[in-house]
């Protein structure tokens, strides 16, 4: 039998230090650096638990999966945000960025075991239920998430349309787990609505950043600017609940309301290539996608008409970054909640076999320099979200996630928001008898009359008149 372990052993071992040597394991691990010798005694107990389990375990197992499982085990012991991604994984991520995918349409992640909602996408199966951030799913059907990967529990969520599943959610303030039949459907993300809330008064909500969403916003801007004849009072800009998407798109938006060339966002990672300057020019927003700039004709009022960015605890990455370079910048008042916090910066490696690894490679950073990092973006005019002391644990944050990322650089602080006085508005108390349902649009609405952050902003935009956001 040690006979037959150590074989298994040698012959992993082999497999590994020559995987390693095709990917330049030591260079890649220390760019601009001397390279170190490989991890000889971690390889080696490595692969003595390969053999064992080879071996021993209750019934056989076959290597890919073994080595698979060792992979997922590296990249999700990292950090929340680092996976690996199978064949189908990573053709779903190519798909969700084109805006369409069959699903429920729940942006998740992974905690404590179980699968945590992030946020529901806008008019989704998930949304029209009345699955809430927060919201903790630990059964899918009659099966226990306990154990499964992130991966694994997606794929069981999404399926073919107009096929069902059963998810039990566990909800703080709630006695009672919670049932919810869903109905699986295809996912068509509308990435950008839009509507002349009054004259004078454009409302835009970003829902998801994709390949097309800067393209989209600026014929809604236009549309908008013509709609009104020019004589625009002030724009809203919705990006609640937000879960990001497409760095590229999160560029496009906020050129779309800054000056040329201003700085967007910075990102400082280990590696040159994981260090960018990203400005409101066109060969960051374009990227090869189009040949010509979408962006180029937009009526003037959009970079100078006074706005406000509505945000709250969904709002997260790309949408984070968008708040905080127009709020950098002085261009916006952003009115909410603290933002979700999400400020790490993952890139898609492809490997062989139509197989990828999401690595976090570095952290953003907002025009003025500071870490969205398990930080978030403060808004400028706090707003009541509604919460009361029994429900709070619905707030969900990059720092609650387990193995989150830090900045060393710039310890996590509790940030501060400015007095709303300070702006000479006083925002009007939340009503606390509505019920939650009116506050959802209606059928072939792009917002509810009754939205009391909007109603806020619109509010504030009237208070200001003319005059700039400063």
């Amino acid at each position: 039998m040690r006979n037959k372990l150590q074989q298994a052993g040698l012959i992993v071992v082999g497999v590994l230090v020559g995987v390693m040597i095709s990917l330049n394991f030591s260079a890649v691990a220390q760019k601009g650096t001397a390279a170190l010798p490989l991890p000889i005694e971690e390889l080696r107990a490595f692969t003595e638990v390969f053999g064992r389990v080879k071996s021993d375990y209750v019934e056989p197992v076959e290597d890919k999966k073994l080595i698979t499982e060792a992979i997922n085990g590296m990249l999700t012991g990292l950090d929340p945000h680092s996976a690996y991604l199978d064949q189908e994984a990573f053709k779903e991520l190519q798909v969700g960025t084109q805006g369409e995918f069959g699903g429920l349409g729940i942006e998740v992640g992974m905690e404590d075991g179980f699968v945590k909602v992030v946020s529901p996408i806008d008019d989704s199966p998930a949304s029209r239920a009345g699955v809430k951030p927060g919201d903790l799913i630990v059964k899918l059907d009659e099966t226990s998430i306990k154990g499964m990967t992130l991966n694994d529990a997606v794929k069981r969520m999404r399926g073919k349309p107009n096929t069902q599943i059963v998810l039990t959610i566990v909800r703080k303030g709630e006695q009672q787990p919670i049932v919810i039949t869903l109905t699986r459907a295809v996912i068509k993300i509308q990435s950008v609505k839009f509507k002349l809330l009054e004259p004078g008064y454009a409302y835009f909500r970003v829902t998801q950043f994709q390949e097309h969403t800067g393209e989209t916003l600026a014929k809604a801007i236009d549309n908008l600017f013509k709609q009104n004849q020019g004589s625009m009072k002030g724009l809203v800009l919705d990006l609640r609940n937000d879960p990001g998407g497409l760095l590229n798109g999160a560029v496009a938006v906020s050129a779309a309301f800054l000056p040329q060339n201003a700085l967007v966002v910075y990102t400082d990672g280990r590696t040159e290539d994981s260090k960018m300057r990203l400005n409101a020019s066109s060969e960051n927003y374009l990227r090869g996608r189009a040949k010509e700039d979408f962006l180029a004709k937009l009526p003037q009022g959009a970079k100078t008409v006074p706005m406000v960015v509505l945000v709250n605890g969904g709002s997260a990455s790309a949408s984070e970054i968008v708040a905080g370079a127009l709020q950098d910048h002085k261009r916006a008042v952003i009115m909410g909640q603290q933002t979700f916090g999400k400020g790490s910066v993952q890139t898609i490696l492809p490997l062989g076999n139509n197989t990828a690894i999401k690595l976090t490679t570095a952290r953003y950073y907002t025009p003025n320099g500071r870490s969205i990092q398990a930080k978030g973006i403060t808004p400028d005019i706090l707003l009541d979200d509604g919460q009361s002391e029994k429900t709070a644990g619905l707030k969900l944050r990059e720092s609650d996630l387990t193995k989150h990322l830090t900045d060393n650089n710039k310890p996590e602080t509790k940030p501060e928001a400015v007095a709303a006085k300070e702006y000479g508005f006083t925002p009007a108390p939340r009503p606390k008898d509505i019920d939650e349902k009116l506050m959802r649009p209606e059928p072939g609405e792009v917002v509810s009359k009754n939205d009391y952050e909007l109603n806020q902003a619109i509010e504030f935009l009237k208070s200001r008149g003319n005059t700039k956001i400063n």
